[in-house]
């Protein structure tokens, strides 16, 4: 078989396809364990000092640091479990504390182990970070409420019972005194490899649940402003609706500032709303893959999420279509202005071309004036003209009536000339027509 594939061509791509699907497996997590996850936005810079910070942390804890970034990498390091992800915008570290411990919930962490110094130089803006404890349980919900409230500093808790009840999650979606959020897992039957995947789709939500809500502020802030202009284009239109007398270059130019404080509020913002739809859309992905049974008197995760979760993201999506909309608005009104301007320039157009017609009548009346007395003042020089022949030839000897010939030939002169100068303005036309 490799030798058949050996003779066909092979997409250079096919196995990172074939290993796309594998890049970032659950966890397997025995139980008990302490679990910390943090995920940091960063940026290009701020990815490769990450990374020679991770390096570091080989070295400082006696393993080969690896030579090569990898989009999911997991490393042991004896009871510490260390776990890199790198997503499109951020990335994250997953902690895993496997030492045993005796002492009270959320006092040894997953990041307990780490070297002094070490997380405090990490990169990158902290976005979410989170405790997650794991336990093993026998007793029902009751005695879970009184094991678990009083590791949440009487903050109140959002609980379910996922995977069919062999499990019970609790949390309160806030910060503690640490600065870090709480998770508590209390396992009834799951296998290491079932609450690996149960702890991966907690941290998941919590993380994705934060990365949506990074659009809620600049929506706040984006919103008065979107009024403002909204106002303004509404003046505007109805400016253009009662067909007032406006000045229409002054129009122009606030529809113009108006486009451009749109695409710029577009630019800023557009990745970030996409960004909100997509986490959230994996919120709710994960969220069905829990598939929680309600506990009594609290709500599930689901319906927290549905509660809170919804309404925020519901909030940037409204003012990421008001974008769209507002944009879209502006652009019908501009069009409705040009198209004003133009049919006011055409409507000058045709005045100027009506003007310059009746100039054009009246030189042309003014032509055939001109052409009348040119006639007659051709005329009368060659009357002259002939006068004076005449009289010469009667001077040498000719006899005839010289008033007579005059008189008769005046007609005919004036008939010639007439003729002539018809003739040339036929050419000159002609002339014309052909050009």
């Amino acid at each position: 078989m490799n030798a058949l594939l050996n003779t066909l061509s092979v997409h250079p791509l096919r196995e990172d396809l074939y290993n796309e699907l594998h890049s970032r497996p659950f966890q397997v997590l025995p139980c008990p364990a302490r679990v910390t996850h943090m995920a940091l936005l960063t940026s290009n810079g701020q990815g490769r000092i990450q990374f020679k910070h991770f390096q570091d942390l080989h070295t400082r804890l006696g393993l080969t640091p690896p030579s090569e970034e990898v989009s999911c990498c997991e490393v042991n390091f004896g009871d510490l479990r260390v776990r890199r992800e790198l997503h499109m915008e951020f990335v994250s570290y997953t902690f895993v504390n496997l030492a045993p411990d005796t002492t009270a919930p959320f006092e040894q962490t997953g990041i307990s182990p780490l070297p002094e110094g070490w997380l405090e130089h990490l990169t990158g803006s902290v976005v979410a970070a989170f405790h997650l404890e794991l336990q093993s349980v026998t007793e029902g919900a009751d005695l879970d409420l009184r094991i678990v409230r009083p590791w949440f500093e009487g903050h109140r808790l959002v609980g379910s019972s996922p995977q069919e009840g062999q499990a019970r999650v609790w949390g309160s979606f806030r910060l503690h005194s640490d600065g870090f959020g709480r998770f508590m897992v209390l396992n009834r039957a799951l296998s290491d490899s079932q609450l690996g995947r149960l702890t991966q789709r907690i941290m998941e939500i919590e993380t994705y649940r934060l990365m949506s809500l990074l659009a809620l502020p600049l929506a706040k802030e984006i919103s008065p402003s979107l009024s403002d202009m909204d106002q303004q284009l509404v003046t505007i239109t109805e400016a253009l609706a009662g067909n007032k007398t406006i000045d229409e270059p002054a129009i122009l130019a606030k529809l113009s500032k108006l486009a451009a404080r749109i695409e710029a509020f577009r630019a800023h913002s557009t990745f970030r709303f996409s960004a909100t739809r997509a986490y959230h859309q994996l919120v709710i992905t994960r969220l069905e893959e829990l598939k929680e049974d309600e506990l009594s008197g609290h709500l599930t995760i689901g319906e927290f999420m549905t509660r809170r979760l919804t309404p925020a993201v519901k909030t940037c999506e409204s003012v990421s279509e008001r974008l769209e909309d507002l944009s879209r608005r502006v652009d019908r009104a501009s069009d409705m202005m040009r198209t004003r301007v133009e049919l006011a320039v055409q409507n000058q157009n045709q005045e100027l071309l009506s003007a310059m017609n009746r100039r054009s009548k009246i030189q042309l009346m003014m032509q055939h004036t001109v052409e009348g007395l040119s006639v007659v003042a051709i005329s009368y020089y060659l009357v002259g003209l002939l006068k004076f022949a005449l009289e010469a030839a009667y001077d040498a000897g000719f006899q005839f009536e010289k008033s007579l010939v005059l008189g008769i030939a005046t007609p005919s002169i004036l008939l010639l000339v007439f003729l002539s100068v018809r003739q040339i303005h036929h050419h000159f036309i002609r002339l014309a027509e052909r050009e």
